[in-house]
């Protein structure tokens, strides 16, 4: 609660204009990152906000009701706002993580859709679900950068984002995805930033280019592939993050819209990375800086 209090103190209120003056946004991005937190659900949440929060921690100024806290998730604008806050809690590790990996997840929801399916070739009752593409890192299972898209979007187009948004922040030596992320493109832009692109060929991958970081890394996935295997394993760390997550806020969100369930979904990623934090403040010693130079604005 303390640093995530430390976190919310840099977002600005934006300057009121006209009309009933609305609930401070530090305060309703507190108890929407807290609600999500205790996976609880907006009644039973509004009671742990009240007596053990705003009484006696004083970690928040106004006491929304349930109805704000939920009505304030269903707002886009704050969607880029939660993206930077991702960043924004990663920061203390920047000097012990070095090595990444994508990968994407789905969460559950409680929205039905009956839609003809592709590949049965009828007709279905199926739930929808939400996807996350994310770059974890290896060591400390940290989530450095994060992009939320339907279940129908395809992970390879987005790791150019998640790359360059870790590179601003953290050196990277190593990158490791699995082969759907494979592509000219992608190698040459990990590359790009100093790192090492691990990604496993296919069957009818074939070196092409003089000098290019495709053939180069084709050659030793192919001659020396016990060398490569040996950073490519690296990725198996994405599957404890994503059970860390998955066993501490749930593998499913409760909001009924989209923009509430992606803003749920960041939520989650929040509290996963603070939580991650508070481990490495005890086994390393890390510092809880999370390097805040500017305020956040909506």
């Amino acid at each position: 609660m303390r640093l995530l209090k430390d976190i919310t103190d840099a977002i600005e209120q934006p300057i009121y204009e006209f009309g009933r003056p609305s609930l401070p946004i530090a305060d309703m991005v507190y108890g929407s990152v807290m609600k999500v937190f205790t996976t609880f659900s907006l009644r039973r949440f509004m009671g742990d906000m009240q007596e053990m929060i705003a009484k006696e921690k004083n970690y928040v100024d106004c006491v929304p009701c349930y109805a704000s806290v939920g009505h304030f998730l269903q707002r886009k604008d704050i969607t880029p706002l939660l993206v930077k806050l991702v960043v924004l809690t990663s920061l203390p590790l920047t000097t012990v993580e070095k090595d990444f990996a994508i990968d994407s997840k789905g969460y559950g929801t409680n929205v039905f859709q009956r839609c003809f399916s592709f590949k049965y070739g009828k007709e279905i009752n199926s739930r929808r679900w939400v996807k996350c593409h994310f770059i974890t890192g290896v060591k400390t299972n940290i989530i450095a950068g994060v992009k939320i898209t339907s279940e129908f979007d395809n992970d390879c187009p987005e790791l150019p984002e998640l790359v360059n948004k870790t590179a601003e922040h953290f050196d990277m030596n190593d990158v490791v995805c699995d082969k759907v992320y494979l592509s000219q493109n992608n190698l040459e832009l990990i590359d790009g930033h100093g790192a090492t692109p691990h990604i496993p060929f296919k069957s009818n991958s074939k070196a092409r280019g003089n000098g290019s970081v495709w053939k180069k890394m084709y050659y030793l996935f192919m001659l020396k592939n016990d060398d490569f295997l040996e950073h490519y394993h690296k990725r198996s760390n994405v599957k404890s993050t994503v059970q860390m997550i998955k066993a501490k806020f749930g593998d499913f969100v409760r909001s009924k819209t989209w923009t509430a369930q992606v803003n749920e979904v960041l939520c989650k990623i929040i509290c996963h990375n603070i939580c991650v934090v508070i481990q490495e403040m005890h086994e390393l010693g890390k510092e809880p800086n999370f390097c805040v130079e500017s305020h956040l604005s909506v």
